[in-house]
């Protein structure tokens, strides 16, 4: 994902004058209904509503994020200018109860993910700009645990940006029939599936092959 900062975070950050936290997005299933149900945490205290820019369509909408009592870390996510697939792990406490709803009361698995960075002036305390995106992936595994007595469990989220689909390969086949169902009247694949058998007839018509002319041009009989 290319990292574009506003004109005002950038001030800030040469300034010296940030201070930056977290944002997390989650959007799972409901296992009844199949319905989205999203969820946000932050790392700091309290619940807010920030400003966050969206990564599917650029604009700025605002989200309300619950304090850090329910998430732990977030693994450090590289800055690549190629399409490697990032891979990150998000920990999450089983002792809040607002997680334990969310891994155990719904359907995480392919569930979206998206990380955002906020940076907040050291003065007011506000977001300088809408916090921008970081990552944007998929929940690939969320396997829960049951720690001994005495102990805090955590659940680790492995979560694997988008650019893993462009790895995918499109299981469609060069058809006639696939063709058509994208444009009924399209008939260029129509000889898909016999062109291979066709014999080409180079400088000479195509028909049956007369072996006894081919023999009397040869002289073969007169040998």
């Amino acid at each position: 994902m290319t990292l574009s900062l506003s004109a005002e975070n950038f001030a800030a950050l040469q300034a010296r004058q940030l201070i930056a936290r977290d944002f997390i997005w989650f959007v799972v299933r409901d296992r009844d209904t199949g319905g989205p149900v999203s969820d946000g945490y932050w790392s700091d205290v309290g619940s807010i509503a920030a400003a966050v820019i969206d990564p599917d369509t650029g604009s700025t909408v605002t989200r309300t994020f619950v304090g850090a009592g329910g998430m732990i870390s977030i693994s450090d996510i590289p800055r690549v200018s190629n399409l490697t697939v990032q891979n990150v792990q998000v920990k999450l406490s089983q002792v809040a109860d607002r997680v334990n709803n969310l891994v155990r009361g719904y359907d995480c698995k392919q569930g979206k993910v998206q990380i955002f960075r906020g940076l907040f002036s050291t003065s007011s305390r506000a977001l300088v700009a809408p916090a921008f995106p970081r990552f944007v992936g998929t929940i690939d595994s969320a396997p829960i645990t049951t720690p001994p007595a005495g102990q805090s469990g955590d659940v680790t989220l492995t979560c694997t940006g988008n650019t893993m689909e462009l790895t995918r390969s499109n299981p469609d086949t060069r058809s006639d029939a696939s063709q058509r169902l994208r444009s009924a009247t399209d008939n260029f694949y129509q000889d898909t599936a016999t062109v291979s058998e066709w014999q080409q007839y180079w400088g000479k018509q195509s028909g049956p092959i007369d072996v006894r002319a081919i023999a009397q041009s040869a002289g073969w009989f007169n040998r």
